[in-house]
């Protein structure tokens, strides 16, 4: 009646162990920085690896010259640039959390939370 209750166990102080890991992952992640950039570098952001944006710099030259759409472009081509590398040090990140626990379908699940697409097989 009891057989699983030694998985039980297993699982509970894994899921703790990692809780305890989380809060730590969180920590070096704010700590953690991505570049993103634009136009030849004239549009710059900044991102930590929990996505927050720390920085955005925009040459003079090209706020001189007016043009507001094409700032508008760069700055959004810069952001989800510096996201989509923040992400994977955040996914690299995690797999490191993980760290020798076998979790099932731990790589399909980052790569979903990330909102990456899986290799195509053929």
């Amino acid at each position: 009646m009891f057989k699983g209750l030694g998985n039980l166990t297993s699982l509970l102080r894994q899921a703790h162990e990692i809780s305890g890991r989380m809060q730590g992952l969180n920590q070096e992640l704010r700590g953690r920085r991505a570049t993103g950039s634009a136009g030849g570098g004239m549009v710059e952001v900044e991102v930590n690896g929990l996505l927050e944006v720390l920085r955005c710099h925009i040459d003079k030259q090209l706020v001189e010259q007016g043009d507001g759409e094409m700032i508008e472009d760069l700055v959004s081509t810069a952001v989800n640039q510096a996201i989509g590398k923040a992400k994977q040090l955040h996914m690299e990140a995690m797999k490191s959390l993980a760290g020798g626990l076998e979790v099932p379908g731990l790589d399909a699940a980052l790569g979903d939370m990330l909102g990456e697409q899986e290799p195509d097989s053929t």
